[in-house]
């Protein structure tokens, strides 16, 4: 039997390569790229790591066949041609439908293939199945009951059965920003290796991309995956929790972890980098709110998110109650805007290939809510621009929690005026927009958009219980406020259309 490995499944300590099996097959498929205009990070990243994971594997004494084709359909028949009827195992594909369509795959050239459980994940299929009892998607999911379950069940930060501390959750904690003068910790840095540099410069000639790809500084290996964690639990995990939703003009990465692309492609396992984070907790070396907030976004949001996404499936990949159509305005694409918020945070994708979650959610999806954009070219926009996007990854982020284009995942969409920005960096200092104003010439774009988005969507939204608030206050404006938030509003999509805003 020979084991198959995917490109985002590069852990050595797999069970499936527990076996006696020494045979693996990798597939490097790189027509997936030529789809879309994806961030030549991503692509360096991926490639790289799948890479420097064979020769890993071929060192450690496995038997690697490595095949570079357009689809896994070419690959598959050059494979079967040399090894005719064989037996190939796999992980489970975290996107939809992975698994069914490599298996007919197979079957059509006269193999078998058995799929068996992810443990690139915390916790399985059966086991959310089980939590999640007779709900269903309809029902909704809620992720902190869910973070609760993983956390009692695999005792992480208990005390008995209490949490650690007395509470499940330190978000109160966790909602400053950082003092003037404040300047964030140093971020981890791998220089690219002479095969991360080849396989760069293949990524510019070969393929038509998204971004810059001249400040590579991703993992691209177990080893160096395992140093960017110990730098993040040594340097930067102890300002991680106040300051996890601050915005600072200038500054990419903050205190935030940076290791999202590296669980997600299996080089770092969850449960390892959770561990680590509480032992720093034990030994005093961090504070509790911090750790708390990093557990939580991993084993309990990204967790969380997989198994939604699977339930979810296919419905939510083209899901959109709110029938929001725009175009996703060029200023995505192109950065050019004078909202200070919005260039910072499409920089940093285009600079990164990454932004952080606030930014994700509050910045770049909350535009685009708000403005009316078709959620699956949002979607899409995070596919291709982030080195730690998948289609599990985005599709529930960005389609369910960013653009509320359901209700699987909150009961109501996380829209919001420039106070929240304000609130949470210092990018309306510098903005040519007065965050203060609603209509009229130089008023924030997210202001009026925000209240214009609030009156279009009345009949879905003010139903929903936790709205209440935000209705009252939209019934407290007369007609001739209204009149201008809606010119105030017909004029920034313009400008945004017309890429001059």
């Amino acid at each position: 039997m020979t084991v198959w490995l995917l490109g985002d499944q590069l852990n050595a300590d797999a069970a499936v390569l527990q076996g006696d099996d020494d045979h693996v097959l990798m597939v490097e498929a790189h027509g997936f790229a030529d789809r879309l205009p994806y961030h030549p990070q991503k692509l360096t990243l991926v490639f790289s790591a799948m890479r420097h994971f064979r020769d890993d594997l071929r060192d450690r004494g496995y038997d690697v066949t490595y095949l570079q084709a357009d689809s896994f359909g070419d690959a598959l028949d050059d494979y079967f041609a040399a090894r005719p009827g064989d037996d190939l195992v796999l992980m489970r594909p975290a996107s939809h439908g992975g698994g069914d369509r490599l298996r007919a795959m197979v079957d059509e050239r006269g193999g078998r293939l058995t799929v068996v459980d992810n443990d690139g994940f915390l916790t399985t299929p059966a086991e959310f199945d089980e939590w999640a009892g007779d709900r269903d998607v309809e029902d909704g999911f809620r992720q902190e009951h869910f973070y609760r379950h993983v956390r009692r069940n695999y005792d992480i930060l208990m005390d008995g059965d209490d949490p650690e501390g007395g509470e499940w959750n330190y978000d109160d904690q966790n909602r400053e920003t950082p003092p003037e003068g404040w300047t964030p910790p140093e971020t981890p840095r791998f220089e690219p290796d002479e095969l991360t540099a080849a396989v760069a410069d293949w990524v510019d000639e070969r393929f038509e991309t998204w971004g810059a790809n001249d400040e590579f500084v991703w993992p691209v290996t177990r080893e160096e995956a395992l140093t960017a964690l110990e730098q993040f639990v040594e340097v930067r995990l102890t300002e991680f929790g106040p300051y996890q939703d601050a915005m600072v003009e200038g500054e990419w990465a903050l205190s935030h972890s940076l290791l999202s692309s590296s669980l997600n492609l299996g080089l770092l396992r969850p449960m390892e980098v959770v561990d680590r984070a509480v032992a720093a907790y034990e030994s005093g070396d961090a504070p509790l709110n911090s750790v708390e907030g990093f557990v939580r976004q991993v084993v309990g949001w990204r967790e969380f998110m997989r198994h939604v996404y699977r339930r979810a499936m296919p419905e939510m990949r083209e899901a959109n109650q709110l029938n929001q159509t725009r175009e996703l305005p060029p200023l995505y694409t192109s950065g050019e805007t004078d909202m200070t918020c919005l260039s910072e945070a499409v920089g940093h994708v285009w600079e990164h290939g990454y932004a952080h979650h606030i930014e994700r959610l509050m910045v770049l999806s909350n535009f685009a809510l708000v403005y009316g954009a078709d959620p699956q070219e949002l979607n899409r926009w995070f596919h291709y621009g982030f080195v730690d996007a998948y289609h599990w990854v985005t599709t529930p982020n960005v389609v369910g929690m960013g653009t509320f284009a359901t209700d699987v995942l909150s009961s109501k969409p996380y829209a919001s005026s420039g106070n929240y920005v304000n609130k949470m960096s210092d990018y309306c200092m510098s903005c040519p927009y007065a965050v203060s104003k609603t209509a009229g010439e130089n008023a924030c774009p997210f202001n009026a958009l925000y209240w214009d988005f609030l009156k279009e969507n009345e009949e879905t939204l003010r139903g929903t219980g936790r709205m209440g608030l935000m209705y009252s206050h939209v019934d407290k404006k007369d007609d001739e406020e209204w009149a201008a938030i809606r010119e105030r509003a017909s004029e920034v999509r313009t400008l945004a259309e017309d890429g001059s805003l």
